[in-house]
């Protein structure tokens, strides 16, 4: 009986040991798996049209008697709107800024190469999703110079507003180019990729495609990844 019983508590205690063996082999081997990983990046570009443009035609008149000069820039500036207006801009797309005066008279320190008493800088301003449009009118701007307007070009702002509606798509194929790198990676190894680690979007960056065509957008995304790796 007692012989049995013996028997029976080894068996037990041999059962037992397998087990504790079986998970201790286990968590060395998920110690050991985690240990293993491998950070990735996926790039995902895009070209696109902008789809706003700021353009501010400014212009400046001098003179010596500010009467004169009020009348020609209300003149101009009626010139200016309606080149806009008869080409396919609208009123709502149109700002005409308050001028900014200069003074030569009040001014101690006065150069005598400036001749005027007065100087006023006038900008007209169109702000439009008709970016094509504009495009079209910047080569044609000698229409105001046969009006009379000697006018300048500021920094021409063309932007990209509609991100939201590209970045699933663009975060999906940032992702899907950092599982290729990182399946290329785990082949080289003689691995496999396991589960995610952590993962982490990049800022989204849009900028001019180039400098001569600042119309054409160019976004960009990098998500990073760390995968495990597992044999």
């Amino acid at each position: 009986m007692n012989m049995n019983k013996s028997i029976v508590a080894a068996a037990l205690i041999a059962v037992g040991m397998v087990i504790v063996g079986f998970t201790l082999k286990a968590g060395i081997d998920n110690i050991a798996f985690r240990d293993r990983e491998v950070t990735v990046r996926g790039l995902a570009e895009r070209e696109v049209p902008a789809n706003l443009v700021t353009w501010p035609i400014a212009y400046s008149i001098a003179g010596n008697d500010l009467g004169t000069i009020y009348d020609r820039v209300n003149e101009n500036n009626e010139k200016i709107v309606k080149f806009l207006t008869s080409n396919g801009i609208s009123q709502d797309e149109i700002s005409v800024n308050p001028p900014d005066t200069y003074d030569a008279t009040s001014n101690r320190y006065r150069s005598d190469s400036f001749s005027y008493n007065y100087s006023i800088n006038c900008t007209v301003t169109v702000t439009t999703k008709k970016v094509d449009k504009v495009r079209e009118l910047l080569n044609r701007q000698s229409e105001l110079l046969k009006e009379g307007i000697a006018f300048s070009n500021s920094y021409i702002n063309y932007q990209f507003t509609d991100l939201n509606k590209i970045k699933p798509e663009m975060i999906a194929e940032a992702t899907k180019n950092a599982r290729a790198a990182a399946d290329q990676f785990a082949a080289d190894s003689e691995s496999k990729v396991g589960k995610i680690k952590t993962a982490s979007q990049g800022q989204f960056s849009i900028d001019d495609s180039d400098s001569s065509t600042p119309f054409i957008k160019k976004v960009r995304v990098v998500s990073t990844i760390v995968y495990y790796l597992e044999d």
